[in-house]
């Protein structure tokens, strides 16, 4: 055969190429992408003796099914991390967290997560996609780098490193209120930071790669006028006039018109995508 690559049978609500993302471009009008849970990815990296800046896939709430194309005899190191997906290698359940041995041949199956919404498949050689503006990443809302992963793809893989990485004990992942800073138009709004800790707030279904979006009590604006555009961070806390705040994530736009209040912890951004419509969620400032 030659090459060894993972020819998709099936796949969920949405599976992404992703890797680190664009980072620098912003000022180019260039959104950042990159993979929305970048500690479970980097972990899925190192599991299977993966570069920092491999390409892995990212699937939303699982149904991704793939054989692995490639010569007999050999095969690929695998890991799954992030959202607690079961996984099968060929109708038998292979462990998350650890690099698994996949043979030439084999089907992998990734079902539906118990918790969580994104689980992050690497594959020792990474995933190596053509690049765009120097990242394989997936971008959702500017719609830069590779098109969601569809039946019937053939995804290249890279050549083998070597042996996997060390076996990792993860740390446990973070749970309560997400911490937060104060943000360049905090007199837009009545005392945002006090009114986004003191309550609780309810994923709105229609979150998605761009930004989490918030139902509760709205915020009350103190400035109803216009704001004139300008530059998104990571993790933005916007107001918009309904009040309800939206948390930036990795596809955001370069810039926004609405008030920022507050800055989301970059530590924590990571469980924005993690959760579900409808869960609850807190503030409290950082320290």
């Amino acid at each position: 055969m030659g090459s060894t690559a993972l020819r998709v049978v099936a796949t969920g609500p949405s599976v992404l190429v992703q890797d680190l993302g664009r980072l620098g471009l912003a000022h180019l009008g260039v959104p950042r992408a990159g993979a929305l849970d970048a500690p479970a990815a980097a972990l899925a990296r190192r599991l299977v003796g993966g570069a920092p800046d491999d390409a892995v896939l990212e699937v939303l709430l699982g149904g991704l099914e793939v054989v692995l194309e490639a010569d007999p005899g050999s095969g690929a190191w695998v890991a799954v991390t992030g959202a607690p997906c079961p996984v099968a290698v060929d109708g038998r359940a292979a462990p998350l967290g650890r690099a698994v041995w996949v043979p030439a041949g084999s089907r992998l199956v990734l079902g539906r997560p118990a918790t969580g919404l994104r689980s992050y498949l690497a594959v020792d050689g990474g995933l190596p996609v053509a690049e765009v503006l120097g990242s394989r990443s997936s971008d959702t809302l500017a719609g830069i780098g590779p098109a969601p992963v569809r039946v019937g793809d053939r995804l290249p893989v890279g050549a083998r490193r070597g042996e996997p990485g060390r076996a990792e004990v993860p740390p446990a992942r973070a749970t309560g209120p997400l911490r937060l800073h104060p943000g360049p138009r905090g007199e837009w709004c009545e005392d945002p930071l006090a009114a986004l800790t003191a309550r609780t707030w309810s994923v709105g279904a229609d979150s998605d790669r761009v930004g989490l979006r918030l139902h509760g009590e709205p915020l009350v604006r103190r400035r109803t006028e216009e704001l004139a555009s300008e530059g998104m961070v990571l993790g933005a806390v916007q107001v918009p006039p309904d009040g309800l705040p939206v948390v930036f994530l990795a596809d955001h736009p370069p810039t926004g018109g609405y008030p920022v209040v507050a800055v989301v912890e970059e530590a924590d951004l990571w469980r924005c995508a993690q959760l579900r419509p409808g869960e609850r969620v807190g503030f409290t400032r950082a320290r």
